[in-house]
């Protein structure tokens, strides 16, 4: 690749940062957050707490870490707890919540209309 090659590709990578930039700039959802986040550290000075005393405050049953609280959502025979999936029927509005694949109403449904089809409606997914 020559000089004047790499220079305009990264002249032109720069202009769609600088778009990107612009963009989530004017973003509502990225002002709102940095009107918090400014808010908290205002707070955090006021009150003399640092991010951690603050995590210690807000992480339930008294600070409890991530590797504890997954450690906590195993059963006994160390599996792990599967996600709730919930599917929405389209056709009829019903809803399925289910935490595998052995679900009646959801069995029926992938008969009817075919596991692709029924995969579609998946509304979300919870762990």
């Amino acid at each position: 690749m020559s000089l004047l090659s790499e220079f305009m590709q990264k002249e032109q990578q720069l202009k769609q940062l600088q778009a990107e930039m612009e963009r989530l700039q004017n973003d509502e959802r990225l002002k709102a957050e940095l009107e918090f986040k400014d808010k908290l550290e205002a707070l955090m000075r006021e009150f003399n707490k640092s991010s951690a005393d603050v995590i210690g405050l807000l992480e339930p049953k008294g600070g409890k870490s991530a590797p504890a609280a997954k450690a906590a959502a195993t059963s006994s025979t160390g599996r792990r707890k599967r996600k709730l999936k919930i599917y929405k029927n389209p056709k009829t509005g019903e809803v399925v919540e289910t935490r595998g694949g052995n679900q009646k109403t959801l069995k029926a449904w992938k008969d009817e209309f075919g596991s692709d089809t029924v995969e579609g409606w998946l509304v979300r997914v919870e762990s």
